[in-house]
C-alpha cells in the first residue's frame, strides 16, 4: 500500500488504497452494486491528495478550492463480490491549470474488475466558479503526470 507523502511526491507511480466490500456495497445477490465503485474511485482520490498533503478541507480553507467531477468513463470488466479486498488505484493522467483527468482502477488479486477515466474541475469553493490550481500544486501534479495510455 503506497501511503506516505515521500512516495507519492516522488513518483508518478500509481497510488494504491486498499478497501474491503462490505454488506451496503452490495446488491442482493452480494455483488458490488455499480454506483459503489464510484464511491471507491472518490475515497481513494481523496486519499491520494490526504497523502500528498492536500487534504480537501485544507485546500478549501486556504485556497477557497474545492473538486468536483466533471466526467467519468468507466469500464465494467469484472465484479467484485461481498468480502473482497480490492487494490483502487490512482494516477495523474493529464494535468491542466483547471482540470486534472485521473486514470485509476480496481483490482482483486491482480484481476482488474473496473478502469476508469475521472475528469475534475478546479472551483472556487466560495463560487463554484473554475480557477486555476495554486501554482505549488499544479506543478506538484505536472511532475507526477502520466500522459501515456489510461489505465
Amino acid at each position: 500500500m503506497t501511503t506516505d507523502s515521500k512516495t507519492i511526491a516522488g513518483d508518478a507511480a500509481p497510488f494504491i488504497f486498499p478497501t474491503r466490500v462490505y454488506w451496503e456495497d452490495t446488491d442482493a445477490g452480494g455483488v458490488v452494486y455499480h454506483a459503489q465503485y464510484v464511491a471507491f474511485l472518490e475515497r481513494t482520490r481523496t486519499e491520494w491528495l490526504r497523502a500528498g498533503g492536500y487534504a480537501q478541507e485544507r485546500l478549501r480553507q486556504t485556497h477557497d478550492l474545492v473538486f468536483a467531477v466533471r466526467s467519468m468513463r468507466l469500464d465494467f470488466l469484472r465484479p467484485a463480490r461481498l468480502d473482497d479486498l480490492l487494490q483502487v488505484s490512482a494516477r495523474i493522467h493529464e494535468c491542466k491549470r483547471a482540470s486534472v483527468v485521473f486514470a485509476q482502477s480496481i483490482e482483486r488479486d491482480g484481476e482488474v474488475l473496473l478502469t476508469a477515466e475521472v475528469k475534475v474541475a478546479a472551483l472556487r469553493a466560495s463560487t463554484f466558479k473554475p480557477v486555476g490550481l495554486p501554482d505549488t500544486l499544479y506543478q506538484e501534479f505536472r511532475r507526477l503526470e502520466s500522459p501515456g495510455r489510461p489505465l
